[in-house]
C-alpha cells in the first residue's frame, strides 16, 4: 500500500515507521506527512504524541479525532519548507490538505505549520496563516465606455460587453 502522504513509497517504507514508534522523523517535513497520515489512518494517539507538550492542552481531542474519522482524505500537497532539516531547531512547512467531511462537501485546509525540535524530537508546534499574495491583474480591466479591444469602434458595453 502507498503512503496517504503523497511520496509514493510503501507506507511501510514511510510513514508507518513513524507513527508505530520503530523510527523519529528526522525533519520537520517528514514529521508533517506522518501527521498527516495519522489522520487519514486515525491514529489519534500519534497525532497527540507528536503535538509539541508545551501546546498539547490546546487540543480539542474528541473533535480532531471526530474530524479525522468522519473525513475522507484525498491528497497532502507540500507547499514550501523553511528550515527543519535534522540540524536544525525549528522549521515551517507550507501545505495544503484536502479532503470531503461528513456532507461529502470538498474543503482544502490551507496552513503553515510551525515545528520545533524539544528534547532530540520533532513536535508540531502551532499553525500560522500562510501569506497569500492577492490576485494581480495581468493587462487593465476593460472600462464600460471605452472603445471594445476586439476594434469594432462601439464601446465595450454595447459590443463585447453586452454578456458580460
Amino acid at each position: 500500500m502507498d503512503c496517504p502522504c503523497g511520496t509514493g513509497e510503501p507506507l511501510a517504507e514511510c510513514c508507518g515507521p513513524l507513527i508505530d514508534g520503530s523510527t523519529r522523523a528526522e525533519r520537520a517535513e517528514q514529521l508533517m506527512r506522518a501527521r498527516y497520515t495519522a489522520h487519514v489512518r486515525g491514529e489519534m494517539d500519534f497525532i497527540l504524541a507528536t503535538h509539541h507538550p508545551a501546546t498539547r492542552t490546546d487540543i480539542d481531542e474528541s473533535a480532531t479525532a471526530r474530524w479525522a474519522r468522519e473525513s475522507e482524505w484525498l491528497g497532502l500537497e507540500i507547499l514550501g519548507v523553511e528550515a527543519g532539516e535534522s540540524d536544525d531547531e525549528t522549521g515551517k512547512v507550507e501545505f495544503t490538505a484536502r479532503y470531503r467531511d461528513a456532507t461529502r462537501r470538498r474543503h482544502v485546509h490551507h496552513e503553515l505549520g510551525v515545528f520545533e525540535r524539544y528534547h532530540g524530537q520533532w513536535y508540531f508546534r502551532d499553525a500560522e496563516m500562510p501569506s497569500v499574495s492577492p490576485f494581480r491583474r495581468g493587462v487593465a480591466k476593460q472600462g464600460r465606455n471605452e472603445p471594445c479591444a476586439c476594434g469594432s469602434g462601439r464601446k465595450y458595453k454595447k459590443c463585447c460587453g453586452q454578456d458580460a
